[in-house]
């Protein structure tokens, strides 16, 4: 049962957000906007080092003072594929009118779920690490701590459904398009944790390196995306008010459940 929560609760947050498109007339507001994206960003950063990267050092303490390695080179891998993938797949950000990546004549709508898709890639590979982690069973992580970081990940993706389902609403696709094209952005985290879990169950010793490449992922969607959104536009500190409770929120719910 824990696992299938573990798997399942950010897809629900997502999907959650996205209904926001039956009950909202108009896009979320700039300022609201900016704080959920500065909240997204606080949850992931702690999720990061909590959840992630301290694990995957934990798992490797035999190793001495290079317990750090096996964390180190997966973070930086996950940096890398991440700009892989920003470079190569054609994407477009909310509220951007030209697209990144590399050409091509996808629709403003596909390039939106592209984008988020990128995004969310990290989140899911998060979830499966983690839960792999507890399923092999070495005690570096705990089912308490795998449902913690889903429930915080499912938390930043209610905004987020919403962000998505909005806009796609407003640009003229019909609100039950909108809201099904929202929560399907949120499909590829469950599809990419359980591929984790699989990957890990086959090659356990790289566990350590799939948390920290999870933590890369995701701190690069931070640095490259958030919180330049968070800080965009009119000088506020907004973005940075939201980015600190969601940090502290996740860094709470980490130690004190997990």
């Amino acid at each position: 049962m824990g696992i299938v929560l573990g798997l399942l609760l950010p897809f629900v947050g997502t999907t959650a957000g996205a209904a926001c498109v039956f009950f909202l007339k108009k896009q979320i507001s700039t300022n609201l906007q900016r704080a959920f994206t500065g909240f997204a960003a606080g949850v992931m950063v702690a999720a990061s080092v909590w959840s992630l990267l301290i694990p995957a050092m934990d798992m490797c303490e035999d190793m001495g003072k290079m317990a750090f390695f096996p964390a180190l080179i997966g973070f930086l891998l996950g940096i890398l594929f991440l700009l892989f993938m920003d470079i190569l797949v054609p994407h477009l950000h909310v509220g951007s009118e030209r697209p990144e990546g590399s050409k091509s004549g996808l629709s403003r709508t596909a390039m939106l779920m592209l984008a988020v898709t990128i995004h969310n890639l990290p989140e899911g590979a998060a979830c499966g690490a983690i839960l792999a982690g507890v399923i092999n069973g070495d005690g570096a992580v705990t089912m308490a701590g795998a449902i913690t970081l889903a429930i915080g990940i499912a938390i930043q993706n209610f905004p987020e459904g919403a962000i998505i389902s909005l806009p796609l609403c407003s640009e003229g696709n019909s609100r039950g398009k909108s809201f099904l094209l929202g929560a399907l952005s949120g499909i590829v985290e469950p599809i990419g944790a359980i591929i984790a879990i699989l990957l890990a169950s086959v090659v356990t010793p790289i566990l350590p390196y799939m948390l920290a490449f999870a933590a890369g992922a995701m701190i690069y969607v931070v640095v490259e995306e958030l919180i330049p959104e968070a800080s965009a536009g009119e000088h506020s500190n907004l973005g940075t008010i939201t980015f600190a409770v969601g940090f502290a929120l996740m860094m709470v719910l980490d130690v004190a459940l997990g």
